[in-house]
């Protein structure tokens, strides 16, 4: 399968780029940027060619991946789906659930494979818990709490608006729930507030009845950083383990996950679908904590 790599940051040269240059089955061919330069160095550095023209790339390959801010990325992805391309996309998939109901509507509409990246599903040990919770039952509720701090010297992160605007809702928010949901289900209602240092803390009702929890932050102090999620209920007390693979290898196996999806037809557990309920939980916390209200997420 011929990719398009969109984006030219820190990920997209790190992760999304070096995967999809190993990958047995797919050909990067070629690299578009907001930036000519930096699409021009990094095509280089993966022996492909630079693009100028974002729809010049999209042309002529099979799929996108791409790796840009998610209010640049849903513009590209429903563009990319409107010409008939597979989608292997960043988290959170938009800043809207409109935005998300766009390129889900794209992708179905013309059979499309899609997959939103969200890294922890992307490891096996985490992938075998989840299917085992999910077919277990019994919880009555998860709690997740995500403390990042991308603002320290060095950080490859610290720079970014979009993650200085948004905070560690809309970016470690996404990893959360992509655990908590295939276990506790659909969300009904949220509620939330802000906590110092930037951190929003979300009260999830379920469906089912569970309730999940949320502490996130990007700018958690050093010593405080901590990335867990447990699920507690008749079996007791159970935690997600660790990922036990590298971004790079989990990115991998996102590849291998689209190819499957676009030979045999299914849909993917991450695909866009999944990526926009995820949104809807994001908007409807950001509501909330901006409000002072619970809101139902669309």
């Amino acid at each position: 399968m011929r990719f398009g790599l969109l984006g030219t940051g820190h990920w997209a040269a790190e992760t999304q780029g070096a995967a999809l240059a190993a990958h047995p089955q797919a050909e990067l061919a070629g690299i578009w940027g907001r930036d000519p330069a930096k699409a021009e160095a990094l095509a280089g550095r993966y022996g492909t060619r630079p693009y100028t023209d974002v729809d010049a790339l999209i042309a002529v390959v099979d799929a996108v991946a791409i790796a840009l801010p998610p209010d640049i990325q849903s513009g590209l992805a429903e563009r990319a789906a409107l010409a008939g391309r597979h989608l292997l996309l960043d988290k959170p998939l938009a800043f809207t659930t409109e935005a998300a109901d766009r390129i889900v509507t794209a992708v179905e509409e013309r059979g499309l494979a899609s997959v939103v990246f969200f890294t922890s599903r992307f490891a096996a040990p985490i992938e075998t818990f989840l299917a085992t919770a999910a077919a277990a039952g019994g919880w009555d509720g998860g709690r997740a709490t995500a403390f990042a701090s991308i603002f320290q010297p060095g950080s490859p992160y610290g720079a970014s608006p979009w993650r200085r605007e948004r905070g560690g809702l809309w970016d470690v928010g996404p990893h959360t729930l992509s655990v908590l949901l295939p276990v506790l289900g659909p969300v009904a209602e949220v509620t939330a507030i802000d906590g110092p240092r930037g951190a929003t803390h979300a009260l999830l009702r379920h469906r089912s009845g569970a309730v999940g929890t949320l502490a996130l932050t990007l700018d958690a102090r050093p010593a405080a950083m901590e990335f867990a999620v447990d699920f507690y209920g008749e079996q007791g007390s159970a935690a997600v383990p660790d990922a036990g693979t590298t971004a790079v290898k989990a990115f991998t196996s996102a590849v291998d996950r689209l190819l499957l999806s676009a030979r045999n037809g299914g849909a993917d557990p991450c695909d866009v679908t999944f990526g926009r309920e995820v949104v809807s939980v994001l908007e409807a916390a950001d509501r909330s904590r901006r409000e002072g209200r619970t809101v139902t997420p669309a």
